[in-house]
C-alpha cells in the first residue's frame, strides 16, 4: 500500500511537473507572440503607404494614427482567399495598404482605409465583397458608378468606391452624416490613378447588367464564389491561376455565375474537368448546378434555379465577346489604318456627292421657280400695254368692252389733228 501510494505520488508528480513544462512553453509562445505584435504595431509604415495618403485634403487633416487594416482583416476582406493569386513571386504581400484617421474644420473624425491591390479587377472585387456586406447589415444600397471615383457605394455615414488599384473606405466617425465622408472620399479620389475608369467588362455580360451590377459579386479568387454561393462542391474544380475571373449574381431565386479564363485552352482544359466532375457528383447523389455549359471562354453555371429550362433560357442571354490585346506592337495595324483611311474617304466623299447633289436640286427647284414667276409676271405686264386689234382702236358696238381710257378718244364735232393740218 505504501509502495502504491508512493508511486502515485510520484506519477502525480511527473505529471504536475509536465503541464508545468507545457504552461510555461504555452506561456512562452504566448509573449513571443504578443512581443512580435508589438513588434508589428511599433514598426513605422513604409514610404509607399505613408505616400498613399496625402496630410491635408482640402480641410481636412490628417491624424498620426497610421496603422494595418484592422477593419478590414475583421471583416475577412484580405484573406488569400478573396485576393488574386500574387503574380509577383518577389512581392511577399498581395496588396499594400493602411488605415488612419482625418479630422475636418469641424472637428469631425473620420477613419481611411485604402488598400492598393495588384489589378484594377481585384479593386472592384473587393468593393463588391464589401458593399454585399454593407447591403446585408445596412438594407439596400444602391451601387453607384462614377459618383465618387470609378464606382462607389454609399452608406449611412461612410462611402466606399475604388479607382484603378485601389480599394478605399471612409467612415464618419463623428456622426451619421455620409456627405462630409462624401466630400473627402471626392478629395482622396482625386490623388489616385484611375487605371482603366471602368468596371470589368465581364459584368457588363451579364443580363440586364445595369440592375444586376447592384448586387453582383466579382470575384478573382475561389474565395468569394464559395462565400456568395455555398455547398456547391464543383466550384472547387476552378483554378483562377493565371487571370480567371468571375462574377456572381441573383436573378430570383437563380444564381448566376460566369467565369472567363485569359485563353481558349484554360477554357476547355476546365470545361472538360467539370463535365466529368458534374456527372460524378450526381452518380453520388451530390448538389450540382441546375445547368452549365461552356461559351466561348465563358464557363456559365446557373444555379437553385426553379428548372432546367428557367437556367438554360439564363444561359441563353450570356454572349461571349472576344476582345485581343497585342503586349507588343499591333501586326495589323497597318492594315487597320488603311482600312480606316478608305473607309473614313469613301465616307467623305459620299458626303460630299449628297451634299452637292442635294445642293444642285435646290438651286435648280429654286431658279426653276423664281424664272417662272418672273416669266409669269413679264407677261402680264404686257398684256396690258397691248391689245389684242394689234393697237388699232376697238369700237364698242356690242357694248360689252369695258371703258378703256377715254383721254385719247375725241370729241363730239372734233377731228384728229393731222386732218385739220391738212385742211
Amino acid at each position: 500500500m505504501l509502495g502504491r501510494r508512493g508511486l502515485s505520488k510520484d506519477m502525480r508528480l511527473r505529471h504536475l511537473t509536465k503541464s508545468t513544462k507545457t504552461l510555461s512553453a504555452f506561456s512562452l509562445a504566448a509573449v513571443l507572440v504578443l512581443s512580435g505584435a508589438a513588434m508589428t504595431r511599433s514598426e513605422p509604415p513604409s514610404p509607399k503607404v505613408v505616400a498613399m495618403f496625402p496630410l491635408d485634403l482640402g480641410g481636412f487633416h490628417q491624424l498620426p494614427t497610421m496603422r494595418a487594416l484592422v477593419t478590414l482583416s475583421k471583416e475577412g476582406d484580405l484573406q488569400p482567399g478573396f485576393l488574386a493569386p500574387n503574380s509577383d513571386p518577389n512581392n511577399a504581400s498581395p496588396f499594400l495598404g493602411a488605415e488612419t484617421e482625418y479630422l475636418s474644420a469641424d472637428g469631425d473624425k473620420f477613419l481611411v482605409e485604402m488598400v492598393r491591390l495588384q489589378g484594377d479587377s481585384g479593386a472592384y472585387s473587393m468593393l463588391t465583397l464589401a458593399a454585399k456586406k454593407m447591403q446585408a447589415e445596412a438594407g439596400s444600397q444602391d451601387l453607384r458608378v462614377g459618383d465618387v471615383g470609378t464606382a462607389s457605394l454609399i452608406g449611412a455615414r461612410s462611402v466606399m468606391f475604388f479607382s484603378g488599384q485601389t480599394f478605399a473606405r471612409v467612415t464618419n466617425e463623428s456622426k451619421n452624416n455620409p456627405q462630409p465622408a462624401i466630400d473627402l472620399a471626392r478629395l482622396l479620389a482625386a490623388t489616385l490613378d484611375k487605371g482603366e475608369d471602368d468596371i470589368p467588362v465581364l459584368v457588363k455580360h451579364l443580363p440586364e447588367w445595369q440592375t444586376a451590377q447592384r448586387s453582383a459579386v466579382f470575384a478573382v479568387n475561389i474565395g468569394a464564389l464559395r462565400d456568395a454561393i455555398t455547398n456547391q462542391p464543383i466550384l472547387n474544380e476552378l483554378n483562377f491561376e493565371g487571370g480567371t475571373e468571375a462574377v456572381v449574381a441573383n436573378y430570383g431565386q437563380a444564381q448566376l455565375v460566369i467565369v472567363e479564363f485569359t485563353t481558349p485552352q484554360f477554357s476547355v482544359d476546365n470545361d472538360q474537368r467539370i463535365l466529368a466532375r458534374i456527372q460524378e457528383l450526381k452518380s453520388q447523389g451530390q448538389a450540382v448546378p441546375t445547368a452549365y455549359r461552356r461559351v466561348g471562354n465563358y464557363s456559365v453555371f446557373v444555379f437553385n434555379a426553379p428548372d432546367e429550362k428557367t437556367a438554360n433560357e439564363l444561359i441563353d442571354q450570356v454572349q461571349y465577346q472576344q476582345v485581343v490585346q497585342w503586349l507588343g506592337d499591333d501586326p495589323h495595324l497597318a492594315a487597320r489604318l488603311q482600312r480606316y483611311i478608305s473607309q473614313t474617304t469613301a465616307g467623305v466623299l459620299t458626303a460630299v456627292l449628297k451634299s452637292s447633289g442635294l445642293s444642285l436640286l435646290l438651286c435648280l427647284g429654286l431658279g426653276g421657280l423664281i424664272g417662272t414667276l418672273l416669266f409669269r409676271h413679264r407677261r402680264a405686264g404686257k398684256a396690258t400695254l397691248y391689245s389684242d386689234a394689234g393697237g388699232a382702236t376697238r369700237l364698242n358696238l356690242d357694248e360689252l368692252t369695258g371703258m378703256g381710257n377715254s383721254h385719247r378718244l375725241l370729241g363730239p364735232g372734233k377731228q384728229p389733228k393731222s386732218d385739220s393740218t391738212q385742211s
